[in-house]
């Protein structure tokens, strides 16, 4: 997976378990895609004081999710999901009965439904 992504994901998850200078700081890097620069001079710290709190933050983060794992339990309901979603669909072309049809149809909006709430 991307870091980026990644790092995203885990602070989607897990950010609020951050203090308010530190979400401050990992979102304008990791979310709104500032420089160290940019946000050391909006924070009044070094550039080197930005990349650390960075890399402090991600490792506060990933021990979260080696101990939680909700993200990799997200990325697997969602793999899951996507799935059902398909054979669904695959399902769908096979058959002539109406009944089945509309359980095809109920599992197909569920799952879309589910997959999109993600």
């Amino acid at each position: 997976m991307e870091k980026i992504v990644r790092q995203a994901l885990l602070y989607d998850f897990y950010g609020e378990l951050l203090t308010e200078h530190q979400k401050s700081v990992y979102s304008d890097i990791v979310l709104n895609d500032l420089s160290y620069s940019e946000v050391a001079r909006d924070e009044g710290i070094s550039r080197q004081g930005v990349y650390d709190l960075v890399k402090r933050c991600d490792k506060i983060l990933e021990e979260y999710e080696s101990k939680l794992l909700l993200v990799e339990k997200f990325l697997d309901t969602k793999e899951r999901v996507s799935k059902i979603h398909e054979l669904a669909t695959d399902l769908k072309g096979m058959t002539q009965s109406p009944d089945l049809q509309e359980k095809i149809n109920q599992i197909e909006e569920i799952s879309k439904a589910i997959y999109e709430s993600y």
